[in-house]
């Protein structure tokens, strides 16, 4: 069966039922080498050029553990306030796939490196919420199987084979959509300030897989669920589950029932379809590795990892508050993300005014890159160019309206902020003289208007600001018009 669903979850409830959603995100870890062979992890070699003996299972060769690996899973435990466990045990979870040569992962199981944690969310309305972690444990990637261009035949990629992963299993604790993609979205954060994970979604570095039921609301017994699998897209996360929601409530509602199992999500089709049977974990027979030997953490090892844990985006943002004088809001979406707090804090460090840099890192640019589809390592415009913009607004070079304008001619290339600026003569008018003139006519052209105005209706030097600004192309200072136009009332 599949299920379309057109509507986000929530605008169509009834209030008849509750989702429980809980994710498990892959977390590519940023070594140079493989977790248990010295092959590297570089993205984009030529398929099969980056596999070792170890990777390709040739008999009798054994894994040897990579020590930054741990050391980055570690660094995550104390990141989220887990529980960083004494001793962990690598074991073989058994199944046959083209992409997996071993015919096993390694993975943990029963004792994994990181235990119980949590992360605090916040939603688009303002309200937080504690999220809890289950676990975290560290594991191999498998390989890729690659459909394209084989004509009918499937290539196998062992480039990927071996590569580190932290899996991050959330509590069933999300209720929406909408939070699971505010969790995603702070895991994805923590892991690149922490520096264990590029957080490339596109490459696959970043992957997460939704655990999503229905039970009625009220019932405390969960319902049974549905895994879906491999999502790579804050998007398509949002999409997956309002669309499996969906196709669950309508599914019990016809007198159905839900089957335990994984799906995949098509994002061309918008639905969800059946995989394969959901396994337990009895399918996968794990037992001990017996070629790797347990991790031992101690308290010292703990320690020297949390001394080395830098600001993390929850103290970053209420210092950018504290300190800043920056709205929570704005606070909160600068430091999202690390390269944009990065970015950030470059062009605060050129022009010295944090409330000016975060409203047109939040408003203009962040929209202009909303449009474009680019995030900000990708941004046309950098930060010593952008913080040129902002120079010019603030020693009134410029006004406001004329920066919107100036940005766009930077973003398509057409040069620097003093460049266009120059080019285009888009300097502000700061002379009183010339201002004064044009103050003078659009009164002259609208004396019904003024005496209004002067007569204590507010709303009408909104009328006569804006009439003043097209009459000098938006080259006027708008500070001194008001100035003016005030002025003039009294006389």
């Amino acid at each position: 069966m599949t299920a379309v669903m057109n509507s986000e979850w929530g605008q169509n409830d009834n209030g008849q039922w509750e989702v429980v959603i809980g994710l498990e995100i892959h977390a590519q870890l940023a070594t140079r080498s493989k977790i248990f062979s010295g092959a590297s992890t570089a993205y984009g070699a030529e398929p099969n050029t980056q596999t070792s003996v170890v990777d390709i299972a040739l008999p009798g060769v054994l894994p040897v553990l990579n020590k930054e690996a741990v050391h980055m899973a570690v660094k995550f435990g104390m990141a989220i306030e887990a529980e960083v466990t004494d001793r962990s045990v690598f074991a073989r979870k058994n199944y046959f796939y083209p992409d997996l040569p071993k015919g096993y992962q390694i993975s943990q199981f029963d004792l994994p490196i990181v235990g119980k944690g949590h992360v605090t969310i916040e939603l688009e309305n303002g309200e937080t919420r504690i999220i809890g972690v289950t676990r975290a444990h560290l594991e191999e990637d498998a390989g890729k199987s690659l459909h394209e261009d084989y004509h009918g035949m499937t290539g196998i990629d062992l480039n990927r084979a071996g590569t580190p992963l932290l899996e991050i299993v959330s509590e069933p604790d999300m209720r929406s959509p909408k939070e699971a993609v505010a969790y995603m979205k702070k895991i994805h954060s923590l892991v690149q300030y922490i520096g264990i994970c590029d957080g490339n979604m596109q490459e696959g570095s970043f992957r997460c897989d939704a655990n999503v039921s229905v039970r009625p609301r009220g019932q405390q017994e969960f319902g049974t669920r549905t895994e879906l699998k491999n999502i790579n897209s804050f998007r398509f996360v949002e999409r997956a589950i309002n669309v499996e929601i969906e196709r669950q409530i309508e599914l019990i509602e016809d007198g159905g029932e839900v089957v335990q199992e994984t799906r995949l999500y098509d994002s061309v089709k918008n639905e969800t379809r059946s995989m394969r049977s959901k396994e337990e974990a009895n399918d996968y027979r794990y037992f001990p590795d017996p070629d790797l030997l347990p991790v031992v953490i101690t308290d010292e090892y703990r320690q020297q990892v949390r001394g080395e844990l830098p600001e993390l985006p929850d103290h970053k943002k209420q210092r950018y508050v504290d300190n800043l004088g920056l709205s929570a809001y704005d606070a909160g979406v600068i430091t999202s993300s690390l390269a944009l707090s990065i970015y950030f804090e470059q062009v605060l460090n050129e022009v010295g005014d944090a409330k000016l840099s975060a409203n047109w890192i939040t408003g203009e640019l962040s929209a202009k890159m909303n449009r474009e589809e680019v995030d900000i390592q990708n941004a046309a415009v950098g930060a010593k160019d952008f913080a040129l913009l902002l120079k010019r607004i603030k020693d009134n070079t410029i006004s406001g309206k004329i920066a919107k304008d100036v940005l766009e001619a930077m973003w398509n290339g057409e040069g620097s902020a003093d460049e266009i600026i120059e080019s285009k003569g888009l300097k502000q008018i700061t002379d009183t003289g010339a201002i004064e003139a044009f103050v003078d006519e659009v009164i002259a052209n609208n004396p019904a208007q003024f005496e209004e105005l002067k007569g204590g209706k507010e709303k009408m030097m909104g009328f006569f600001v804006g009439q003043v600004m097209k009459m000098s192309r938006g080259k006027a200072n708008p500070a001194q018009v008001n100035e003016l136009i005030r002025s003039k009332m009294k006389q």
